[in-house]
């Protein structure tokens, strides 16, 4: 029986309160409307950015919730005026979007939509304002336009990139956020060249995405820059060739351990932890003359970037990137293919599976620091 224009019931893990567990509910999801698209959800993974805002710690966050936004699935249906994907089509739902009209979207050099890029502080449909999911006719919230901790969710079409449906949706579903967005930061914008060196500060998922990104351009040296001497031996699966720890340095800014272990400095750097000092150490330990440093972390809101100018004018360039300047639905196609060709090492990220009676237990790992992601199997 066809559930098109129908709403469907389904179970969704739903965050009711801060901190609580989530806990597996019947909800019920709202057909698509006008430019959505109504999806089945096979594999999800977790996040350390639902982490946060389940948290809630450092931010407004909005509850009852529906937290998720690293997914595979399956169109089930589209909405009016909706022609980029159609029932059946293999998808990976994206945090942020691409309309295809906005200046962003149209310049080559731009991937932050106008209309659709992250906010976190959106908890509805763009298009009337009003939740899709429900619980006996009250309204469940939405969570970075994705929500994939649901059986079935609704998007705007800006935001579901169309992939080759050969590719197995258990192991591309991390690419939908983190891992792409550290492979983006230094393939997109850090560029290294082929025998350069490139210190990667922050070795979770994003990070190790990023030292990807370095062993994929053929830099010769990829320092590994944390505070956990632990991540060291997993970082060498994804190229980190040497490892540096602040803390063994007593007082001595890292940024010139680097240097002094360099001469002079690395040619690029990619910053993965929103810390402000690992910032500032991400951009004073490049190389005068050419080095280039990226940052990829969120800091505290009130944080200041400090640095002196000389650095500037000694020709050290600083950079910033979202989503590793990928445009989903125009880029992220590409990078499942990378992984199809066997360029692109995925399945070595992904260090737990669970079912998703168990999504409970991914929470629990990500608190615990074990692993990197963890695949939650929705059937």
């Amino acid at each position: 029986m066809t559930t098109v224009g129908k709403v469907i019931k389904c179970k969704a893990a739903v965050a009711w309160e801060a901190g609580k567990p989530l806990v597996i509910e019947e909800v019920e999801v709202a057909p698509p409307q006008k430019m959505e698209v109504r999806i089945k959800i096979l594999f999800t993974s977790l996040c350390h950015t639902d982490v946060y805002f389940w948290e809630a710690k450092a931010q407004d966050s909005v509850f009852p919730r529906i937290l998720g936004h690293e997914a595979s699935g399956v169109v089930e249906s589209v909405g009016e005026g909706v022609t980029e994907v159609a029932a059946g089509d293999h998808v990976l739902p994206v945090f942020t979007g691409e309309c295809g009209d906005c200046a962003h979207c149209k310049s080559a050099e731009s991937n932050m939509c106008s209309l659709l890029r992250i906010n976190t502080e959106r908890a509805v449909m763009i298009n009337d304002q009003k939740s899709r999911f429900s619980i006996k006719g009250k309204p469940v919230y939405h969570f970075l336009g994705t929500s994939t901790f649901s059986e079935y969710t609704v998007l705007h079409v800006g935001c579901v990139a169309k992939i080759n449906p050969l590719a197995p949706l258990d192991k591309v579903c991390v690419l939908s956020c983190g891992i792409s967005t550290g492979l983006g930061a230094t393939l997109n914008v850090a560029k290294p060249f082929k025998g350069s060196s490139v210190a990667v500060f922050g070795l979770g998922a994003v990070g190790l995405g990023a030292a990807e990104g370095a062993r994929l351009a053929g830099a010769s040296r990829v320092i590994g820059v944390d505070l956990n001497p632990a991540r060291f031996e997993e970082a060498k699966k994804f190229g980190v060739t040497e490892f540096v720890n602040p803390k063994d340095y007593n007082n001595k800014p890292v940024q010139e351990v680097i240097a002094e272990m360099t001469d002079g400095g690395v040619d690029r750097s990619v910053e993965c932890t929103g810390n402000i000092n690992a910032m500032i150490s991400a951009f004073e330990c490049v190389h005068d003359g050419w080095g280039v440093a990226v940052l990829v972390g969120v800091p505290h809101k009130e944080a200041v970037f400090k640095t002196h100018p000389l650095n500037f004018l000694n020709e050290r360039t600083l950079k910033g990137t979202f989503f590793g300047n990928y445009k989903p639905r125009s880029d992220l196609p590409s990078v499942v293919e990378m992984y199809m060709n066997k360029e692109l090492e995925v399945d070595k990220f992904i260090t737990h599976t669970v079912p998703f009676a168990e999504i409970n237990k991914a929470f629990e790992l990500m608190l615990k620091g074990e692993g990197l992601r963890c695949v939650i199997r929705m059937e």
